[in-house]
């Protein structure tokens, strides 16, 4: 496994996904400073100190607050050779105690097979690592799937379709390896937040990416993109750092890059997002469903860009219904 010093550290702001009708980075701080508001609220106890929680992050606070609920986790598995192709799993409370019990014998078979979800985190494909995002890997675990949250190259140093590359390199990986996990690679979902959900539809959507691994989108059971940008002109904003400079939105978007048989989407929007707006979804669900695909839509009442994927902590889940329209559509596909 390789040392963790390999892996690229991006601490700049998470809120720089842009579309065409982004507003600018002020607004987005803004949004970010509210969700901390909002989480720091969730903790609900005076020994959080007003110095100390103005030095945590969004997600910092979020993951402090999300129990594990008795998940299992693997750490730094990687997925491929290149710094930051690695990926985290978590296992179901059921699961975890069954490895644990069997490792303790050295011996014994565990029958149960888990439907298996991936994870692809957002950041403006610039920022954000695979631990921040733990809650999320610790809430689909706690709902009964084995999760992979994985990492990918960056930007500026890394540029489209790197990133999308990687995705689909883990998502293969997933499937290839997930009866090793007890998991179904016959149940297996693709989720993604804001640039992570473009990736995800965009390595899904046209089967050029999983090709390479004698994989096909057909054989992802669903794919879940969470206020993506799936549809704009990244040449107009600070986001044009992750493509080539001289690609245009028809070279990468993916409503334009649909190939091959697709699975079934649910593509949800947040209805107070400032960041990634309703439009690029709109666009995306009409692209999918011009070539026959199966495309199912949800808004998420109240939510921010930032709480569109934050309320996915159980301790948040008063904040908005992300998690349960996720959870709800996961079932009914997977189990």
């Amino acid at each position: 496994m390789k040392d963790a010093n390999k892996r690229l550290e991006y601490n700049k702001s998470r809120q720089k996904i842009n579309n065409e009708s982004m507003i600018n980075n002020t607004a987005s701080k803004v949004g970010i400073l509210k969700f901390t508001g909002v989480a720091a609220l969730a903790l609900g106890s005076v020994a959080l100190a007003t110095q100390n929680a103005q030095a945590l992050s969004p997600l910092a606070i979020v993951n402090g607050i999300t129990a594990s609920g008795g998940v299992g986790v693997s750490k730094n598995i990687l997925y491929g050779d290149e710094p930051d192709q690695d990926l985290d799993i978590y296992y179901p409370k059921p699961l975890a105690q069954a490895m644990k019990a069997q490792s303790a014998i050295n011996d014994g078979a565990i029958n149960d097979s888990y439907p298996m979800v991936v994870f692809v985190h957002g950041g403006s494909w610039e920022s954000g690592n695979k631990e921040q995002y733990a809650f999320v890997g610790q809430s689909l675990a706690q709902a009964g799937y084995v999760t992979a949250v994985i990492n990918y190259r960056k930007a500026p140093e890394h540029v489209y379709p790197d990133y999308v590359k990687d995705t689909a390199q883990a998502i293969a990986w997933s499937i290839n390896n997930a009866p090793s996990l007890h998991a179904d690679p016959k149940r297996l979902a693709v989720i993604g937040h804001s640039a992570g959900a473009f990736n995800a539809v965009a390595a899904v959507a046209n089967e050029d990416f999983l090709a390479p691994y004698g994989i096909k989108p057909k054989d992802i059971t669903a794919v879940v993109g969470i206020a993506g940008p799936y549809s704009y002109d990244f040449r107009k904003f600070d986001s044009a750092t992750a493509f080539a400079a001289d690609a245009t939105p028809d070279d990468v978007m993916p409503d334009r890059q649909i190939k091959g048989e697709q699975p079934p989407y649910l593509l949800l929007t947040a209805e107070k997002d400032k960041v990634v707006y309703a439009t690029n979804t709109i666009k995306m669900t009409k692209a999918l469903q011009e070539a026959g695909v199966t495309v199912e839509n949800g808004e998420i009442k109240g939510a921010s860009h930032a709480t569109s994927i934050g309320a996915m902590a159980p301790p948040l889940r008063w904040v908005n219904d992300v998690r349960a329209q996720v959870l709800t559509y996961l079932d009914k596909m997977l189990k």
